[in-house]
């Protein structure tokens, strides 16, 4: 009998060991509740379909990851991937070479007039990279005392204001692992620490254009560059923001502020100007029911990130991109069910190709126009 009260005990002790774990055990984040919609599934101008399946691909060598994808004043193919690497090629893939290296990760890049890549890179802040491949910093903080953790995604403007997202306040990616680790605390935590800010290079100064936003991710700019179209990633929507607002809580229920596209069906990721009046979107995952029935959980959040990542319910691989207008209209939308090419976070539209941006993906994905 001694020894079966000691077998109870010790499995007494195990069990409250793991209880008082998974209840206490420090994370480093504080989440807060907010009202997930109802997951609207895939309908209406989502309605399942196989467009973006049987991609073509284009080789990048060793290199994994084309985050973001754009062509270049002179024509040629870039991509920003994991290693750090910016790659140039012709827009067939041909002639491939490294443009440069940040020597942190970009994740978004547009060209100013003088032709530098303007580049978001979250491990450096905002960098401009020259002709010949040459990086400098031109921002990382707003101020002294606030740092610019995330830089997510870039637009520069006609008059040459740079706009970039600042994803999240809360987690910088040199501190927590990488990018995606960074993306997954703060949208667990839905603090909504994510900002737009807006650089002047006459001035070299920075102000918040708006802030509120949970994990702040693309970024484009309108016909009239007078609104920005920012994917807030972490609750499913695409906000249309005055380009002119000065450290506006899109929370506020300001004019100048207003969700164009909302409740979708998965994570939105880069935003991008095509052709005819078209913006790209890219999905990155679909939702996952689990997660939205946690937003109102967050002592259940604190739990799970005590347990194995791979047990997030972060949402089963998708391939899905869209084009909108100005006004919210989904104007096309394709998919790739069987998600064969991981994690679309874009897409870049020329005259003839349609470029697929992904986070994972070991080839850069595309179709014919």
């Amino acid at each position: 009998m001694s020894r079966l009260r000691q077998i109870t005990g010790a499995a007494a002790l195990v069990v409250a060991g793991v209880a008082a774990y998974l209840c206490f055990w420090p994370v480093p984040i504080d989440p807060k509740p907010w009202p997930a919609p109802t997951p609207p599934g895939f309908t209406g101008a989502y309605a399942p379909n196989t467009r973006l399946a049987g991609l073509r691909t284009i080789d990048t060598g060793s290199e994994v990851g084309p985050e973001h994808i754009a062509i270049g004043p002179d024509g040629k193919l870039y991509a920003a991937m994991e290693s750090g690497d910016l790659l140039r090629m012709d827009p067939d893939g041909g002639k491939r070479e490294v443009f440069a290296n940040t020597g942190g990760r970009v994740l978004g890049f547009d060209f100013d007039t003088a032709g530098r890549m303007i580049a978001a890179d979250p491990m450096k802040g905002l960098l401009a990279i020259t002709a010949d491949g040459r990086v400098t910093v031109l921002v990382d903080r707003v101020s002294a005392a606030d740092p610019i953790r995330y830089a997510n995604a870039v637009v520069v403007a006609p008059d040459g204001t740079i706009y970039f997202t600042d994803a999240s306040t809360r987690f910088a990616p040199a501190q927590w692992g990488g990018t995606y680790e960074a993306s997954v605390l703060d949208i667990l935590e839905q603090s909504a620490s994510g900002r737009v800010l807006a650089y002047e290079p006459a001035t070299r100064s920075t102000r918040v254009v708006a802030h509120g936003l949970s994990f702040a991710n693309g970024i484009a700019l309108s016909g009239d560059a007078r609104t920005l179209f920012v994917s807030e990633t972490g609750r499913y929507r695409i906000w249309k923001i005055d380009s002119r607002a000065r450290d506006l809580d899109v929370q506020s229920g300001s004019p100048q502020a207003r969700p164009l596209l909302d409740n979708l069906p998965g994570y939105p990721d880069n935003v991008m100007r095509g052709r005819d009046g078209r913006i790209w979107v890219g999905l990155f995952r679909p939702r996952n029911p689990a997660a939205d029935s946690l937003a109102q959980r967050p002592f259940v959040r604190k739990i799970l990130l005590r347990l194995p990542r791979s047990w997030l319910p972060l949402g089963t691989p998708y391939g899905h991109v869209f084009a909108f207008d100005e006004d919210g209209r989904v104007i096309e939308d394709l998919q790739d069910p069987s998600g064969a090419y991981p994690e679309t976070t874009g897409a870049t539209e020329t005259a003839d190709r349609l470029y697929i941006h992904s986070l994972h993906a070991r080839t850069i994905g595309w179709l014919p126009r």
